[in-house]
């Protein structure tokens, strides 16, 4: 080889070495660029997330038309078993007029009548003649009427006998040598852990009506309370784990004084529902943390079907005692929800592909909600498998293509891992879609938590979930809570037997008193 073709050949090689150095570089740049605008976009999720937040709606309600928005004609076959005729008038704003007054309600009588120059007719002047009334009604209020009651305990004596005194007893109190009665502490129970009214704030109310109660005085007491009530709760723990379904879930509270944590420090209030809507139970537990060992401990060798949201701490107990774990497509949905909020506004996306094929789900419980749980089950099959089945396919076609880091890409995800426990309701009419029972039975406690902010010690937020099982069940029950603890708290120190304490139970109560 010449030496000019030798040099030729080392320039062309230093040509493509400088171009595959270029070429590097040029896919280094692009890869950087690209993570470059994936940050961006997810910064900008951000953003648009903290002023929905901020500034929008906290509804998740999904327009009834949206389940439609994304159809097909392929599709029109697979949803018309599903559709149902809605007629929609003309609007026209309807008048309340007055609140109508219950029977129940006692009235007092207050009789306006004419004078006796009235009652003569001025240009005849012959008496007038009753020819009816005109009748109607005020509600009329009271404030508490607080009074003291005086407890005279009768002394007899033998006159024969040197030192013997015979005392005539009084009933049990539900608060030995305290100044509550029953009354006064279901009103004060009622008030703080169904009215989420702060101690604080009822001591201020006391006070003005002339009586002296501090805010310790009415925690130590709501602690007695909470303890009083404690073999009823277990009663009801016993009657929770023998249903054949059972909704679970936990929320954080804050415990100022707790040995070995911080004030700063989380823990939880896990939430247990079974029984049907008519009778439900709502239990509440505290515990310090969230470990899988406190499902375990809550329901023991329960045996059935377990429906909670993705917390991973319930899957000990699933495996353990083979629980049929069904899976909530409202935290499915909501997290498309957020994934919605993420987007530009009014550009709709894969978001809404998924929230429209997750309505005609809930479109045909909605159609079922009163069927027989066979009937219930034949439509799951008939008409909202096909709709899984689409979801599906959609969500193995989506995900490959979605950056996971993304607010969709973390819906997709969960979407995917929870599948199997998701699906599982269509296995039996009894089964539920999704785990707004709990949620709902949760509510109370959450609004009396951002009122009250935290607990003062343990013992403190024991007897509070103890107070809001009996106060919640009572109210599933279609019972009035103030009643119903006063009942209680009247009856409770008598209680001795098993028996005694079951004839206190919620569903006992209408034919106590």
């Amino acid at each position: 080889m010449s030496s000019a073709t030798a040099q030729l050949s080392q320039e062309n090689e230093h040509l493509r070495d400088a171009l595959a150095q270029r070429d590097a570089s040029l896919d280094a740049k692009e890869a950087d660029l690209a993570a470059r605008d994936g940050r961006i976009n997810q910064l900008e999720e951000i953003i648009r997330l903290l002023r929905h937040k901020q500034f929008g709606s906290s509804s998740e309600q999904i327009p009834p038309e949206q389940d439609r928005l994304f159809d097909t004609d392929d599709d029109a076959e697979e949803i018309v078993d599903i559709a149902e005729p809605i007629a929609v008038g003309a609007h026209q704003r309807s008048r309340r007029g007055r609140a109508r007054l219950s029977d129940d309600l006692p009235r007092v009588e207050v009789v306006h009548d004419l004078s006796d120059d009235e009652k003569v007719c001025a240009e005849h002047h012959c008496a007038l003649v009753p020819m009816g009334e005109d009748t109607s009604e005020q509600l009329e209020f009271k404030p508490a009427e607080l009074y003291v009651l005086r407890h005279i305990q009768k002394k007899y004596t033998c006159p024969c006998c040197i030192g013997h005194v015979v005392t005539a007893a009084k009933p049990p109190q539900p608060i030995p040598k305290s100044l509550a009665t029953p009354s006064l502490l279901a009103w004060i129970t009622v008030s703080k852990y169904q009215d989420a009214l702060p101690l604080y704030r009822q001591s201020a109310i006391f006070e003005r009506l002339g009586v002296h109660l501090d805010r310790t005085t009415l925690a130590n007491w709501m602690m007695a309370s909470g303890a009083l009530l404690q073999p009823l709760v277990n009663l009801l723990w016993d009657q929770v784990r023998q249903a054949r379904l059972i909704h679970m879930d936990e929320t954080t509270v804050q415990v100022l004084n707790e040995e070995g944590k911080t004030p700063q420090s989380k823990s939880y209030m896990w939430v247990t529902t079974a029984g049907p809507p008519s009778k439900s139970i709502v239990l509440f537990h505290y515990a310090p943390g969230r470990s899988q060992q406190i499902p375990i401990d809550l329901l023991g060798d329960y045996r059935g079907a377990l429906m909670v949201d993705g917390y991973a701490g319930y899957e000990a107990l699933c495996q353990q005692q083979n629980l049929v774990r069904l899976g909530c497509w409202a935290h499915a949905r909501r997290k498309f929800v957020e994934a919605k909020r993420a987007q530009p506004t009014g550009k709709a996306g894969k978001p809404d592909e998924v929230l429209a094929l997750i309505a005609k789900l809930y479109r045909v419980e909605t159609l079922n909600k009163d069927a027989t749980p066979k009937v219930r089950h034949q439509q799951r099959q008939e008409t909202a498998l096909p709709v899984l089945d689409k979801l599906r396919r959609w969500l193995n076609k989506t995900q490959p293509r979605t950056a996971p880091g993304t607010t969709l890409g973390k819906a997709l995800t969960y979407l995917d891992n929870q599948w199997p426990r998701l699906v599982q309701y269509v296995e039996s009419g009894e089964y539920p879609i999704d785990n707004n029972r709990a949620e709902n039975a949760i509510r109370p406690f959450v609004i009396g938590r951002k009122n009250w902010l935290f607990s003062q010690s343990k013992r403190g937020v024991e007897a509070s979930a103890n107070i809001y099982s009996i106060i919640e069940t009572a109210k599933a029950h279609g019972i009035n809570p103030h009643q119903y603890l006063e009942h209680l708290f009247t009856e409770l120190p008598k209680a001795t037997t098993v028996a005694d304490f079951e004839n206190l139970l919620p569903n006992t109560f209408n034919n106590a008193v």
